[in-house]
């Protein structure tokens, strides 16, 4: 996936894609702000573990499928108790949505089916009128040509920026090389484990006769 600012000039072919991880990111800042917004405005400080809405913010962040029946049970009626403005489950609602269409890619759907979730995602920002979840379907609409392109051909960096990840965490625990040579090697070391492990594995499978 390139740049956007190398993609003119030095990819002028390339197709520009976005990650689904950035947008789902993107939503889920827009859950946690309006949620810290609406505790301040209902309480006049900071969440506190009394406060339902803090103690669900992990909740709020997670996939509706990853969370348990009991689990789901529990943070919805907790916030219908506790926010009358019902901002922050709507704000999760948007966040759902969003995910719904980002979750069409590879499945070969037709346009009409990705166009019909577009609109639902759309329509239910636009009837919130809550200026972050504006934002987010502005941001949506910004980018929609890459994000589309995404759910046309499925491209991620899903293992480029967990690699990149990777990195900077074996420098930081390394506290900095004097040798050019041994940083390389412990880079690849950590960055391989996976690949060897799977090559050690299949080695110590019995032959096949």
């Amino acid at each position: 996936m390139p740049r956007r600012s190398a993609q003119p000039g030095l990819l002028p072919n390339a197709r520009l894609v976005v990650d689904h991880f950035h947008i789902v990111k993107l939503a889920n800042d827009a859950v946690t702000n309006i949620r810290r917004r609406v505790i301040w405005e209902q309480k006049g400080h900071r969440g506190r573990k009394i406060d339902p809405a803090w103690a669900n913010r992990r909740r709020l962040l997670s996939a509706r499928e990853r969370l348990s029946q009991k689990a789901f049970t529990t943070m919805w009626n907790s916030l219908i108790d506790s926010d009358p403005s019902a901002q922050i489950l709507t704000a999760w609602i948007a966040k759902e949505e969003l995910r719904k269409l980002l979750a069409l890619a590879r499945t070969d759907t037709g346009r009409d089916q990705i166009a019909a979730r577009l609109y639902t995602f759309y329509d239910w920002c636009a009837r919130a009128d809550i200026d972050e979840l504006t934002t987010l379907a502005t941001t949506v609409e910004t980018w929609w040509p890459a994000i589309e392109a995404f759910i046309d051909t499925g491209i991620t960096n899903a293992r480029t920026e967990g690699l990149n990840r990777l990195l900077k965490q074996v420098k930081r625990s390394a506290c900095g090389f004097r040798n050019t040579a041994n940083s390389h090697r412990w880079i690849r070391f950590h960055c391989t484990r996976k690949h060897r492990a799977a090559t050690a594995a299949s080695r110590s499978l019995p032959a096949q006769s």
